[in-house]
């Protein structure tokens, strides 16, 4: 039997949903967020899991990495791209779950790159000055745009800086 599970992650619980190759429910669970208990739970369903689809949330790296270290195959699901249940009326998380897994299964879902765990600090970092930097032009040019506004007066970047 093969089965599919989809993971729904929030800050502090995961629902966590397994289908076999029928789109059966085999397992469903609100799970504490503790990686021993989530590898535990796909464990007790028997057959080899095929893959994992886990939400990229903002806090997925405790568990992509922790499911990889267990042997899953994971797949990091880019959500923006995941047509989310257009004229259905039942939703939720473990609808959201089980949506993924069935994504999974049927071969479309739509997924993101699970960038190295190594290269991970530097990436964030980098996106975080980027953020910093764009802060800070706004900033300037908001100041220039107030000076110009009441003033009349210009002054360089370099100048406000001063």
């Amino acid at each position: 039997m093969e089965l599919y599970a989809g993971i729904d992650l929030h800050s502090n619980n995961s629902v966590v949903l397994v289908l076999d190759e029928n789109d059966r429910v085999v397992y469903q669970k609100r799970l504490p967020n503790s990686l021993d208990k989530i590898v535990l739970a796909l464990a007790e369903c028997g057959s080899p899991i095929k893959g994992v689809a886990v939400e990229s949330t903002f806090n997925w790296y405790w568990l992509v990495d922790g499911l990889q270290a267990a042997g899953h195959v994971v797949h990091l699901v880019n959500t923006a791209a995941v047509k989310q249940y257009d004229g259905l009326k039942h939703s939720g998380d473990f609808e959201d779950a089980r949506h993924l897994a069935h994504l999974l299964r049927l071969g479309i879902l739509p997924t993101g790159y699970i960038y190295p765990r190594e290269e991970r600090a530097v990436r964030d970092l980098l996106r975080k000055r980027a953020q910093m930097v764009r802060t800070r032009t706004t900033q300037i040019l908001s100041m220039q745009n107030l000076l110009a506004r009441n003033l009349g007066a210009t002054a360089s970047g370099n100048q406000l800086k001063n």
